[in-house]
């Protein structure tokens, strides 16, 4: 089978290896599609190397088939289309010991702690799979893990219908946020600077605008009669981002904060005080928020296709990466099954 692997910073391999039998409680999945998200890339820049090995398979949005089941297995058949809920929690940690294992203190997540999905064939505990519609595309359905984040985020916001929503920043999480939030009933607004975003966003329905030429709190003000929206998401990871999702919150709004922040920015505590603001973590989805993000894809609530940019083979891994970080895409999928490539 090919598996992509990183080898250090910038530096990938594509590597044969051979598939892994599943063991008891494991089933081995024939991989049809995997995406590429921000995590990836932090790994690929050589910012996670105190978690990814030398020569690790990364990866963790797929879709793929049933190809064997492990002893002990039952309910699975060959063949079948399913994702993978990439996350282990230890079980034993106060996290999980308080029912917040997707939160889990020592969290093994597959494609970064464990070998993950950028390989044609990947063996995973069984509790991890999900089954996907027949009928919905395998491409489609590599969208499900980031769609899933979306959905616990929007519901860490309790987003309910005629909501005003700020969205900031209009990367993929971000417009994935705008369309969930939409699919609720809510009024949504993406904040973002880059026009290929915007225009990749308004080609799905969701208002954008461009902060550097819209005062975005004035808009917001101006649409509720200037009280303000009821839940902004934060999910540019800038200084301005953050100073934006505050300043356009109501009394008693809600500030879900998405983005990974490695640096602390500066908050406008007086406004929480004044407003009584109240602000929000969003890490990791659960189980019911990749249920629901089956639904959604495959409903069509979410706009797969017209979020999928680039699909390129699996010998082409390091390009897609360039891409994306190039900018000027929204989703890429590596395709990683076993053909001719």
């Amino acid at each position: 089978m090919k598996a992509v692997v990183y080898r250090g910073a910038r530096h990938l391999g594509i590597e044969d290896r051979d598939p892994e039998p599943p063991g008891p409680g494991q089933v081995r999945i024939e991989v049809a599609y995997t995406g590429i998200c921000g995590t990836d890339l932090h790994i690929y820049h050589g910012d996670m190397d105190a978690r990814v090995g030398d020569s690790a398979i990364i990866g963790h949005e797929m879709s793929g088939r049933i190809a064997a089941v492990g002893e002990g297995v039952t309910g699975w058949n060959l063949g079948q289309p399913v994702t993978v809920m990439p996350t282990r929690p230890c079980g034993r940690c106060a996290a999980c010991q308080r029912g917040n294992s997707h939160i889990c203190h020592a969290m093994n997540f597959l494609g970064i702690d464990s070998p993950g999905a950028m390989q044609s064939s990947w063996t995973v505990p069984v509790e991890l799979v999900l089954p996907l519609p027949e009928d919905l595309p395998l491409d489609h359905a590599a969208l499900v893990e980031p769609v899933a984040v979306a959905v616990h985020d929007v519901r860490r916001g309790n987003v309910t219908a005629d909501d005003q929503v700020v969205v900031v920043g209009g990367g993929p999480v971000g417009v994935l946020i705008a369309t969930v939030a939409r699919d609720r009933g809510a009024r949504v607004l993406l904040v973002e600077p880059d026009p290929f975003r915007r225009e990749v966003a308004e080609g799905i329905g969701i208002e954008a605008v461009d902060p550097r030429s819209t005062d975005v709190v004035a808009l917001v003000n101006d649409r509720t009669e200037g009280a303000g929206a009821d839940i902004a998401f934060e999910v540019s990871g800038s200084p301005a981002g953050v100073s934006t999702a505050v300043d356009v919150l109501t009394t008693r709004g809600r500030l879900v904060m998405v983005a990974i922040h490695p640096q602390p920015r500066e908050v406008n505590l007086h406004r929480f005080f004044w407003r009584e603001l109240e602000l929000l973590g969003a890490r990791l989805y659960q189980r019911d928020d990749m249920v629901e993000a089956i639904r959604l894809v495959a409903s069509g609530a979410i706009p797969a296709q017209q979020l999928i940019s680039r699909v390129e083979p699996v010998g082409a891994a390091s390009a897609a990466f360039a891409a994306l970080e190039g900018g000027g895409v929204m989703k890429v999928l590596l395709d990683v099954r076993e053909v001719d490539q």
